[in-house]
């Protein structure tokens, strides 16, 4: 009898730990379900709009970001747009003998073509490679010209990271206000659904440890 009973409390044991585990699992699945199914959402992060003395146009993105910074222009945000000017392959198209136009150009035109009066753009002087040169340069050139506040028109999934990088370089003197492109074809409810979306969302987080480790990864070298 002793033996039976025995028996049967070591089975109704087993049973219950075999019930915890796959509660445990399943609870696991389900959380890491939802963050997978969240990554897109969690990298938007806007700032409320606020007016400001320049609008940045960071590279990439394009038409999105130069005709969201159109926008905020027209509405009276800023009175000027800055455009970011990105490495690009000038010269080994100038050894070819074709001349290039940087992406920094088209933003240019994309602006004028929006609204904003030519006279009212600038382009920044400095050849940037990536987001944190931006921030630098962006910082710098706000600290030269005495501004103190900018809004920074990026790709919705850039978002956080351009916050971020902006906190880790800048602080809070001068000011940034980060906002998304209207019409940018990021999907964040479904980011894993086209390689396009997929691939920034994984950059973006790659970015964001760099960020979060203290930027041990650096811009290569210019050529």
């Amino acid at each position: 009898m002793t033996a039976t009973v025995t028996s049967a409390t070591s089975s109704g044991r087993k049973r219950r730990v075999r019930w915890t585990l796959l509660l445990i699992v399943v609870f696991a699945l389900a959380i890491s379900t939802m963050v997978f199914r969240g990554a897109g959402y969690w990298l938007v992060r806007e700032d409320p709009l606020a007016k400001a003395d320049v609008i940045v146009v960071l590279s990439g993105g394009m038409p999105y970001r130069a005709n969201g910074a159109a926008n905020l222009f027209k509405s009276g945000y800023a009175p000027e747009v800055w455009v970011s000017r990105p490495e690009g392959p000038q010269r080994d198209l100038s050894a070819l003998g074709i001349h290039f136009i940087g992406e920094e150009e088209y933003n240019r035109e994309i602006l004028v073509h929006q609204g904003v009066p030519e006279a009212q753009i600038a382009i920044l002087p400095d050849i940037i490679i990536n987001t944190q040169q931006e921030v630098n340069e962006i910082a710098r050139e706000m600290r030269r010209t005495g501004k103190r506040t900018a809004i920074i028109v990026t790709s919705p999934e850039h978002t956080r990271r351009v916050k971020a990088l902006w906190n880790k370089l800048t602080g809070n003197e001068p000011q940034v206000i980060v906002r998304s492109a209207p019409g940018d074809p990021f999907v964040a409810k479904q980011w894993w659904g086209n390689t396009r979306d997929a691939l920034a969302v994984v950059r973006e987080y790659m970015g964001l440890l760099n960020v979060w480790a203290g930027l041990p990864v650096q811009p290569h070298a210019l050529p």
